[in-house]
């Protein structure tokens, strides 16, 4: 039964909608010219590489980038993958970095998790060949999109849901956002993920523009790492669905998070900012609030070790 005191998504506070914004021909021109048709013809750079199958010491979380918003994180004893995306294209857009993974090494995981339903986040394709202990989480409304792909189980989640799965323990956080795969689909949530093992705590924000749920966030957990978003602030259609760089160190901030690693950049053109745009602004605004050293700019495929900082909130 539908609890009826729960607002619907379209008057969410969070819920980004459907429609353009005034001025959306124009922005859409811009992108034609000079984001997409310039970048088909572009090579790809990058080289896929073997993932590091030991797990780290304790203590300690290894972070895998293989691009986009995709993520391998290993922890001491488990290890998850964050939506998974080895497609060379989407659509008309085209990928301009190979996958920092080679899918066919990829280990087997503990746990997938799909933040949400949008192409560039829930990949088919990558996620048929995957494989988990535990299965697939995705947010409330998209179980039927992953259930034919071969997982052993599928579970939703609302947004604050919490889940366990031995020690390893996931909590669906919230975003500002949206999460229907097409127009009519808008029952799909959205969202990002708060992964836990023993002392060690990654954030995971999904897609969001800045929205004061960061300081909720921040009020119940103290991640070690916080994974971005800083690229596509610039939408062709208007809409306020992504953070800018400078967005994405103030919600860092506000989470009081260990390291941040900015992701959605660089991999798929999808906004109307130049390429070199996010990382320059995220850069310039850490130094300008002191928190340059807390920055992680990573290479796809290179794995990087992260201490724990060993403190909790309930």
């Amino acid at each position: 039964m539908a609890d009826l005191n729960k607002p619907s998504k379209k008057n969410r506070r969070d819920y980004a909608g459907i429609l353009p914004k005034k001025g959306w021909p124009r922005r859409n021109y811009h992108f034609l010219r000079k984001r997409l048709l310039p970048q088909i013809l572009k090579k790809q750079n990058g080289e896929p590489k073997a993932p590091i199958l030991s797990l780290p010491e304790a203590g300690k979380i290894r972070v895998t980038w293989i691009g986009h918003a995709s993520f391998l994180i290993q922890f001491p004893d488990h290890s998850v993958i964050i939506d998974p995306n080895w497609a060379n294209w989407h659509g008309v857009v085209k990928r301009q970095r190979k996958p920092g993974l080679d899918l066919t090494l990829m280990p087997l995981v503990d746990l997938v998790m799909v933040t949400h339903a949008h192409f560039d986040h829930l990949h088919k394709k990558s996620l048929k060949i995957l494989e988990s202990h535990e299965g697939i989480v995705v947010p409330q409304g998209s179980g039927s999109l992953v259930k034919r792909l071969g997982f052993s189980q599928v579970y939703e989640m609302a947004v604050w849901d919490k889940m366990k799965f031995g020690d390893l323990t996931v909590t669906h956080t919230p975003s500002h956002h949206w999460g229907a795969r097409y127009l009519h689909d808008t029952h799909r949530d959205y969202g990002g993920y708060m992964v836990s093992s023993g002392v060690c705590k990654v954030f995971h924000c999904g897609d969001s523009a800045y929205f004061e749920g960061f300081k909720e966030i921040g009020k119940h957990h103290t991640p070690d790492v916080a994974l971005m978003p800083i690229g596509a602030y610039d939408a062709p259609s208007g809409r306020d669905v992504h953070m800018n760089p400078e967005e994405a160190v103030k919600a860092f901030i506000e989470m009081e998070a260990g390291i941040l690693i900015p992701m959605h950049y660089g991999t798929f053109p999808l906004g109307n900012e130049p390429d070199h745009e996010p990382l320059e602004r995220l850069l310039a605004e850490a130094q300008r609030l002191g928190v340059a050293d807390r920055v992680l700019i990573m290479e796809e495929g290179v794995g990087i070790e992260v201490e724990c900082l060993a403190e909790t909130k309930s």
